[in-house]
């Protein structure tokens, strides 16, 4: 999880509705969700929020939920400035803020978002609903409904457009081992023709995952399947891009070693793009 002092990772995501309120989610990786503590706090007076989760912050019960959420997420907490914070909690003259949580802990938890309609204090899903349960446990209830339901919806969509890209990817398949079969000598054994298939094949793991199907079931025995099956999203769209793009350069008669290149260019660049920010797959092996 990164950090999120800088308030331009987070990037819009849904909503959620409870009481007639609603609250506002945001995500920095699409799988770590930041929800508005500030919209939130709207359930006690719509003026008053900042003061809201400040007075929240101040018991000390907070500060230590606040330290220990950190302590096994984030490995560059500041465990110096958490001490002193924890130290002060608890005295008539201890003020505390987000502001200050985040720049003297290095705190990742919560996050400050500008904005004239969205802005506002935004925490992760675990402090937010502690916030929540602290502002009113029935409150939190009907935010708790709400953001399971769209977690089911969600999940529900994933799950259509993983199996939608597995169809496309095998639909692919057949294109690219056409390819292979027109390009065969003709005096091949079965063996060496199996041998073949596999081995383009593993030209497509290795180009897009970075290891063969051997070496990802040595380092998988546990996991029931294969390396395509445990692929996300942007891996199966990139598959079928390059199941495609190998049978053209097949049929240029180009060789393997100069197609592993192309295809593992093609998949790295296709990857950034989908993704939106650096990755690094793991060395080319074989």
């Amino acid at each position: 999880m990164a950090n999120n002092n800088n308030e331009g990772i987070l990037m819009p995501k849904e909503t959620i509705h409870a009481k007639g309120l609603t609250i506002g989610i945001y995500s920095n990786d699409f799988n770590n969700e930041f929800i508005s503590l500030t919209d939130i706090a709207k359930y006690k007076k719509i003026q008053d929020t900042k003061f809201i989760i400040r007075n929240w912050m101040r018991n000390r019960d907070t500060i230590e939920f606040l330290g220990i959420w950190e302590q096994l997420h984030n490995p560059r907490f500041n465990g110096a400035g958490f001490g002193t914070i924890k130290n002060e909690a608890g005295a008539n003259s201890f003020v505390i803020s987000p502001e200050r949580w985040i720049n003297e802990t290095n705190a990742i938890g919560m996050v400050n978002k500008r904005g004239r309609y969205d802005g506002g204090t935004y925490a992760h899903a675990d402090i937010a609903m502690s916030f929540a349960t602290w502002i009113s446990p029935e409150f939190q209830l009907y935010i708790m409904k709400d953001y399971r339901r769209l977690k089911t919806d969600e999940n529900s969509r994933l799950s259509l457009n993983w199996n939608l890209n597995r169809e496309v990817s095998k639909l692919n398949y057949h294109i690219h081992t056409d390819a292979v079969k027109d390009s065969l000598p003709p005096d091949l054994t079965p063996r060496q023709i199996h041998f073949t298939y596999a081995s383009e094949a593993d030209l497509l793991n290795v180009a897009l995952f970075g290891m063969t199907a051997k070496e990802w079931r040595d380092e998988n025995k546990s996991k029931k399947g294969n390396i395509r099956d445990f692929a996300n999203l942007n891996q199966l769209l990139v598959l079928a891009n390059l199941e495609s793009y190998n049978a053209i350069l097949i049929k240029q008669e180009k060789p393997q070693s100069e197609r592993l290149v192309l295809l593992r260019e093609m998949a790295i660049t296709q990857l950034k793009t989908f993704i939106g920010h650096e990755i690094h797959l793991p060395n080319q092996t074989g």
